[in-house]
C-alpha cells in the first residue's frame, strides 16, 4: 500500500475550500486515520465569523448526535475494564427507573435503541436539559412505548441520560468526566473531545449556525407522527440549542462537542492502536459492531436503521455515528480506517458533502489496499 497520501489530502482540501468559498459551508474539519496514524487532517473557514477567529485543527464544534459515539465508547471502555455489563438491568443500579414496568430494560437495549423509552414531555425545555437530576427523574418516570427489545426507536435525546446515569451510578463519576479521564486523556485530546464542555473551554468552541436544518425539522414534524415525541419543539437539536453556553456546558450526552481530529483518533483507538493506546479488545470490537436490531422500519423515521451496541452500522462495513446538520465519525475495521468531519453550518436536504468526503476517502484507501 502506498504511504503517499498527498494527492488525497489535496482532493479533500480542494473540496472543502470550494464548499466554504461558495457559501455552502462556513467552517469544516476533515480528518482520517489509517492504521493508527493521520493521513488527512485539513480544515477550512473561520471558526467564529463575529470575531474572525480562524478554525484550527483542535477547535471543538458541537456535532449533535455524533456525540452518541463518544458516550457509547465510554460504556465499552468500562465494559473492557470489567466495570459494566451490557446485560445489566438498569433498575439494579437506578431503582427509580423501574417505574411503569421498566425493570427489565438492560443497558444493551439502550445501546441498541430498543429500550422503548425514546419520548420526552412536550413542554420540556433547554433549561430542563441543563439540570441532570431533573432530566433523570423525567426519564425514570416515563412510560415505555413498547416492551424492551420489541421495537427499534431512535432515542434521540433520552439515550444520553439513560447511558449517562448508569455510568454515574456505577462509577460515581459524570459520564463527561469518565470520557475525559478514560478516553480523551489517554489519547491526548482532552481539550478537543467533550460531552459537557468545561466552562474554561467554552470560548474555544466554534459556534454553530443554521443553514436549513431547522426547515428540515419543520418538515419532519409535519410528516412524521412520532418526531415531536422524541424531539419536542423546544429542544430540537439545531443551532438555537447548540449555540447556548449553558447547554454546551451541561452533560447532555446524546450529543457532543469535538474536533474531527479528536473523534477520528478515538475511533482509530477502537479498531487498533494509536500511540500505544487501544481502547477495547478485538473480541469486544466484534461484539459491539454486530447488528443488535431486527430488520424493519424504525419507529421515528420509518426506515431500516441497523444498530450495534451504540454505533450505527453502515452497508459498506463502517460503524460510527453522525449528527443532524452534517457531522460524521466512522470506522472501517477491515481497512484500518477512520474518517471524521465536523462543520459549523448545520444543513440538510441539499446533498451531504461530509458524507461525500467520507466516501471519497474510503474509496481512495480501499483502492490502495
Amino acid at each position: 500500500m502506498s504511504d503517499d497520501w498527498s494527492g488525497l489530502r489535496a482532493r479533500v482540501r480542494k473540496a472543502i475550500d470550494e464548499l466554504v468559498a461558495d457559501g455552502r459551508e462556513s467552517a469544516v474539519q476533515v480528518v482520517a486515520y489509517l492504521d493508527g496514524r493521520a493521513i488527512v487532517e485539513v480544515q477550512a473557514g473561520v471558526a467564529d465569523p463575529a470575531t474572525g477567529r480562524p478554525l484550527d485543527a483542535d477547535t471543538p464544534i458541537w456535532s449533535v448526535s455524533t456525540g452518541k459515539g463518544l458516550t457509547s465508547t465510554v460504556v465499552h471502555v468500562l465494559a473492557e475494564q470489567g466495570r459494566l455489563d451490557y446485560d445489566l438491568r438498569i433498575a439494579e443500579v437506578w431503582p427509580e427507573f423501574a417505574r411503569h414496568g421498566k425493570d427489565a430494560i438492560t443497558l444493551r437495549h439502550v445501546l441498541a435503541h430498543t429500550a422503548g423509552v425514546p419520548t420526552l414531555p412536550a413542554d420540556v425545555t433547554v433549561e430542563d436539559f441543563t439540570d441532570w437530576d431533573r432530566m433523570c427523574a423525567i426519564v425514570a418516570d416515563t412510560e415505555p412505548i413498547a416492551p424492551p427489545g420489541a421495537l427499534t426507536a431512535y432515542h434521540a435525546w433520552t439515550f444520553g441520560w439513560l447511558v449517562g446515569e448508569v455510568v454515574r451510578r456505577v462509577t460515581g463519576r459524570r459520564v463527561s468526566q469518565v470520557l475525559a479521564e478514560e478516553v480523551a486523556g489517554p489519547l491526548g485530546v482532552a481539550d478537543e473531545l467533550f460531552l459537557g464542555v468545561p466552562e474554561t473551554r467554552l470560548d474555544r468552541v466554534a459556534p454553530v449556525a443554521d443553514r436549513n436544518l431547522s426547515a428540515l425539522f419543520d418538515v419532519a414534524s409535519a410528516n412524521l407522527p412520532h418526531f415531536d415525541r422524541v424531539a419536542p419543539p423546544g429542544v430540537r437539536p439545531g443551532a438555537e440549542v447548540g449555540r447556548r453556553r449553558d447547554f454546551l456546558a451541561a452533560d447532555v450526552p446524546a450529543t457532543g462537542t469535538m474536533s474531527a481530529r479528536a473523534v477520528a483518533r478515538m475511533f482509530a483507538a477502537l479498531i487498533g492502536e494509536v500511540d500505544g493506546v487501544r481502547l477495547i479488545s478485538p473480541a469486544r470490537l466484534r461484539e459491539v459492531t454486530t447488528r443488535a436490531t431486527a430488520p424493519g422500519p424504525e419507529w421515528v423515521f420509518g426506515q431500516d436503521m441497523a444498530w450495534g451496541l451504540g454505533y450505527a452500522l453502515e452497508p459498506d462495513g463502517a460503524f460510527g455515528s453522525s449528527g443532524s446538520g452534517g457531522s460524521v465519525a466512522y470506522a472501517y475495521p477491515d481497512l484500518g480506517l477512520t474518517v471524521a468531519a465536523t462543520k459549523t453550518l448545520l444543513s440538510a436536504g441539499d446533498g451531504d458533502p461530509m458524507e461525500d468526503l467520507r466516501v471519497l476517502i474510503r474509496d481512495a484507501v480501499a483502492g490502495a489496499r
